[in-house]
This record gives C-alpha cells, sequence and structure tokens, in this order.
C-alpha cells in the first residue's frame, strides 16, 4: 500500500507516495482520444539535458534553438533562471507535436518522459530520507485505468534512466547551500550560468576561444572529449560552475595562473592598504 503524502495536496496530484514497484494503471498512445492534449498550454521546464538533445536532433546551435524555442523565466524569488519550452502563440501547442504525436518523441524532455508521473526530492538527501514518485490527474488526460504497469517499467519505457544519470551533475549544481540564501546571482554569474548550462555551443567556443585552457589544468584526453563529445561537455560545464560560482574544488588552476592571481589579489590589497 502505497504511503500518503499528505493530508492537502493540489487537486491534481494523488495523494500517496510512489515506489518503484507500486502499480501505475496509466496508458498513453495514439489510440486514446486525449492524444497530444497534454502537449498544450502548458509549462514545459527543460533541463540542460533537454536542450543538448533537442538542439542536437534538430542538427542546429544551442543559441539558435534557444531564441527560436524557448522563453527565459525565473523563479519566485528571481534568482534563478528557468527555461520553458515556447508554445507556438497561435495554439499554445508545442512547436514539436504534429497530428500524429511528437515529431521529437525520441528526444523529448525529461517532463514529457515521466508524464503523468511527478518526483519529489528532499532538500537535503541523507540516508533517512528518500525521494518518491506521485501521481498527476488532470482533465485533459484520458489514460488513468487504461494500462497495468509498475512505476519501473513505466521509467523503463520512457529511457528515464539516461536522464537521471546525465542530470546528476546538474542537481549536484541545484543542491548547493547557495540557492536557499536571499542573496541575489550578480548579472556576469548569471550570465555564465546561462551559458554553460544551457548554451553548450557558445561555452564550448569559450573553452576553446580564450585563454580558459592556460588557466586550468585539464588532461589532454578529456580537452580533446570536450571538442566533439556533448555530454561530457555538459558534465564538465556543470565542474566549472560549482567552482566559479561557489568555490568549490572542482577544478584546478595551474601553479603559474594560481601565482599570476595570487600577485595581482596582494597588489590590490596593498594598494586599498596605502589607498592608492
Amino acid at each position: 500500500m502505497p504511503e500518503k503524502v499528505a493530508d492537502r495536496v493540489p487537486q491534481n496530484v494523488n495523494p500517496f507516495r510512489l515506489g518503484l514497484d507500486d502499480a501505475l494503471d496509466f496508458r498513453c498512445d495514439c489510440k486514446q482520444d486525449c492524444f497530444t492534449n497534454c502537449c498544450r498550454d502548458v509549462s514545459i521546464v527543460l533541463t540542460p539535458y533537454d536542450v543538448l538533445r533537442m538542439k542536437r536532433a534538430l542538427g542546429i546551435d544551442s543559441s539558435t534553438f534557444l531564441d527560436k524555442y524557448t522563453v527565459l523565466s525565473c523563479t519566485r524569488n528571481k534568482k534563478l533562471p528557468v527555461v520553458l519550452l515556447k508554445m507556438n502563440p497561435e495554439d499554445k501547442r508545442c512547436p514539436f507535436v504534429t497530428p500524429q504525436g511528437c515529431s521529437l518523441y525520441a528526444h523529448r524532455p525529461w517532463a514529457c518522459r515521466m508524464y503523468p508521473l511527478g518526483k519529489a526530492e528532499p532538500e537535503r538527501p541523507n540516508p533517512s530520507e528518500h525521494g518518491f514518485y506521485f501521481l498527476l490527474r488532470e482533465d485533459f488526460c484520458h489514460g488513468h485505468g487504461g494500462g497495468s504497469l509498475t512505476v519501473r517499467n513505466w521509467l523503463s519505457e520512457q529511457g528515464i534512466d539516461n536522464f537521471e544519470m546525465m542530470g546528476a551533475s546538474f542537481q549536484r549544481l541545484m543542491l548547493n547551500e547557495f540557492w536557499r540564501t536571499e542573496e541575489p546571482l550578480p548579472a556576469s554569474k548569471l550570465a555564465m550560468y546561462i551559458m554553460a548550462c544551457f548554451d553548450l555551443d557558445r561555452f564550448r567556443r569559450f573553452v576553446f576561444e580564450t585563454r580558459f585552457l592556460d588557466l586550468f589544468e585539464i588532461h589532454e584526453e578529456r580537452v580533446e572529449a570536450l571538442r566533439t563529445d556533448d555530454e561530457e561537455l555538459l558534465e564538465f560545464a556543470m565542474e566549472w560552475l560549482r567552482f566559479s560560482l561557489f568555490g568549490e574544488k572542482t577544478m584546478r588552476l595551474r601553479k603559474d595562473a594560481a601565482e599570476v592571481a595570487s600577485r595581482r589579489r596582494t597588489r590590490a590589497e596593498d594598494a586599498t592598504a596605502t589607498g592608492r
């Protein structure tokens, strides 16, 4: 028997925690009379890996994808930018949905794959507190009661494992205590965050067309992988953000670069002390 989440939950949320082996009586295919109804008038938040997959499937670079197919929003505290899939202005439908279904189905976003499941994760993971799944019920969706699966079966069929594996580094970035403070993210760091998370082709140019590689110790084999491997570049971008935004020891400055930086700090401190 699934455990109850809470007595008060939104009307569209089933109030029970679901584990991997709990039943999920749901079906979604072109035989349903509600087919593609969930692709209209909805806010679909894109993860960095979603953007990577979709821009590559379309054969365009990340900057073009962001400009053409997304809108940038913010969380309630206006601290964290969120990338949303842009709906068609005429009918508010996803730009990739057709009468036959999703034209990017093999590369559809994590949120589309998960539906009608939601996932809750503790803010501060620990051995005694685990994440859980819950079920969403919307009036436009008539797939409930149309199948016989477990949560585990559904996640496997939707190819969630690879998305969660690639999303783990982004999740580590988002678990930093900074996001729970009231301190704003400076504009320069905000731009850095957007580039490294979502504009991956521009981030690659930043790595290879600036002094970046002169400043950091990076194994030559990894440098070569970063030239062509988008997944490796995304993992690297998350490490760089944890270093540059929060000072985590995910990267190492070259010895001579650290010495130059140290001399600059010393000169600045001396100038401040002498009032010059």
